[in-house]
């Protein structure tokens, strides 16, 4: 690249740098690869020395080639740096982008350590952006990230120095190099890759002559794919046995290839996405599900199916990719969580409160005057128990074919203590003496105390019921199967836990609790619901003396 000023580039330099990529990516092998890339950065991008170090697969990093002066060649090519003194280098001095620069009133603490180096000399700079003999600028190349994603795995450190034109890289010349690592990881990749292919070729060569190479290219990618790969046979009475394993799913598994030739994937599924498997066509189909790991947990994959083909007899295998998607199954659910929680006490919020009370109740009452339908078409009454339970007399076809199985939501009668009715109990509560707390010991106390009355209306409720904070201190229970008697008692064993003392700040306090006990039946709406208990919690609270709230 020539050392024409910014921002104007010539032609002839795009050119150029083009034609420097371009023999990069042609190089017959890993070693020509790294010595053009070397070459390259000499050529086309302005400076006039730079190095290519290269990790090893003991993770240290070697001077695989280098470009502008003979001598610092042959003293520093083939040594080896170790990988911690490369990510200090990596980890300090300025992040221009992907590209670290390291100033020489920093590099100083460098001198030292084991990562092969060249001295170059020169006068001090002169003015602010000169270049200083100890500058030091590194350009990171990286496996290139799947799907569009994030870079890969470090496969190598590009050195440069001294520019041309005397000055540190502007705005263009940080881009160029930072692309032209980009593209020289890719050549490298590439180059690699294909020496792996060429070694495999040869051993397959030497003990299967006959073998084909399109066999051997199915090969290589199936094995090495870095997600899981299996086949299975396609039609039989063997439909959907697995054939063969990846090393990348039995890894994701935790599972042997010899174990896994045992299974088909609807013995490995999970039991509720069964059905998600059966509806994936064979031939393109897509699904995410959860497959078992041999300790028994679950895994979330994405699940692809392609078919390959036999050229005599047509279809015979499937081929499956599986792709680990369990931290992104993992976010989204831990964002649906903190959609539906409350963020201090970790409790079901306002708005999950309400869509699980409006699961459990219809529009349609269940009264009396409800209680008696007719079916036009078959002339059967559909009668209702006092409960709300349907008794539906159609043939068997036409009842199952839309017919609505819902039980009503019904509550006690109000006229008798306990008249055997168990209904679903809306407990609404609300802290007495909270308000002071805030205001003598602060927010952090008020905190402390709204966490620890959570735990312990949990702790005392059944599983199955839901505890939820509306917000502030108040907090509505939802219990059912419960009569008058049992919702009553239900809120004297909560109001007595609550009462007991709470450490907050360092001090202990004590908060009372009203309760006002609802209860659901369809024909309401969940806002009904929460009014009638928060109405019969205040009429609870007035109903007690003014300084017996706060003891409960």
């Amino acid at each position: 690249m020539e050392t024409e000023s910014e921002p104007y580039v010539r032609l002839a330099t795009l050119r150029q740098l083009h034609q420097v990529m371009a023999d990069m990516n042609t190089a017959r092998s890993l070693a020509d690869t790294l010595q053009t890339v070397a070459d390259g950065v000499v050529t086309g991008l302005g400076f006039e020395l730079a190095c290519v170090n290269l990790v090893r697969p003991d993770g240290d990093l070697v001077v695989a080639a280098f470009a502008g002066n003979p001598a610092a060649e042959a003293l520093i090519t083939g040594r080896v740096g170790s990988r911690d003194s490369w990510e200090r280098r990596l980890n300090m001095g300025r992040h221009w982008g992907d590209l670290v620069f390291i100033p020489h009133t920093e590099g100083w603490i460098l001198d030292d350590d084991d990562v092969p180096q060249w001295y170059t000399d020169g006068p001090a700079p002169r003015f602010e952006d000169e270049w200083h003999p100890s500058d030091r600028l590194f350009a990171p190349m990286y496996t290139p990230g799947v799907q569009g994603g994030a870079c890969g795995e470090l496969i190598g450190v590009l050195s440069v120095d001294r520019p041309r034109n005397g000055r540190l890289p502007g705005a263009w010349g940080r881009e160029a190099l930072q692309m032209y690592a980009f593209q020289a990881a890719i050549a490298i990749s590439n180059a690699r890759l294909r020496a792996n292919m060429q070694r495999a070729l040869v051993r397959l060569e030497r003990d299967q002559q006959a073998l084909r190479a399109s066999e051997e290219s199915f090969r290589q990618a199936f094995e090495y794919a870095p997600s899981g790969m299996a086949i299975a046979e396609m039609g039989g009475d063997q439909h959907g046995r697995i054939l063969r394993t990846n090393d990348a799913l039995c890894r994701l598994l935790g599972r042997p290839a010899s174990a896994m030739r045992r299974y088909s994937f609807s013995d490995l599924v999970h039991p509720e996405d069964i059905g998600t498997l059966l509806r994936t066509s064979a031939e393109g189909g897509r699904a995410e599900l959860r497959l078992g790991r041999r300790d028994g947990t679950y895994v979330w994959v994405s699940l692809r199916n392609s078919v390959v083909a036999d050229a005599a007899d047509g279809p015979r295998f499937l081929l499956t990719h599986v792709e680990d998607i369990e931290d992104r199954k993992r976010r989204e659910l831990q964002l649906a969580h903190r959609a539906s929680h409350d963020s201090l006490t970790g409790l079901p919020n306002s708005a999950e409160l309400r869509a699980r009370l409006a699961a459990r109740l219809c529009k349609r009452p269940a009264h009396a005057g409800a209680l008696e339908s007719t079916d036009a078409a078959y002339g059967h009454p559909a009668v209702y128990d006092a409960n709300g339970h349907g008794f539906d007399f159609r043939p068997a076809a036409a009842a199952f074919d839309g017919y609505d199985h819902h039980v009503h939501t019904v509550a006690p009668d109000e006229s008798e203590r306990d008249d055997g009715t168990k209904g679903l109990a809306v407990l609404f509560c609300d802290l007495d003496g909270f308000k002071s707390i805030n205001d003598r010991f602060g927010h952090n106390a008020g905190d402390a105390v709204l966490i620890e009355v959570a735990r312990r209306l949990t702790r005392q409720v059944r599983d199955g019921d839901t505890v939820a904070r509306l917000g502030g201190d108040e907090f509505v229970i939802l219990a059912d199967g419960l009569g008058r008697a049992d919702a009553e008692d239900l809120a004297v064993r909560l109001r007595n836990e609550i009462i007991q003392p709470i450490r907050a700040e360092g001090r202990a306090v004590r908060v009372g609790a009203s309760f006002g006990i609802g209860w659901a039946h369809c024909g309401m709406t969940a806002d009904e619901v929460l009014k009638s208990a928060d109405e019969r919690m205040y009429v609870e609270k007035r109903s007690r003396p003014k300084q017996h709230r706060r003891a409960g």
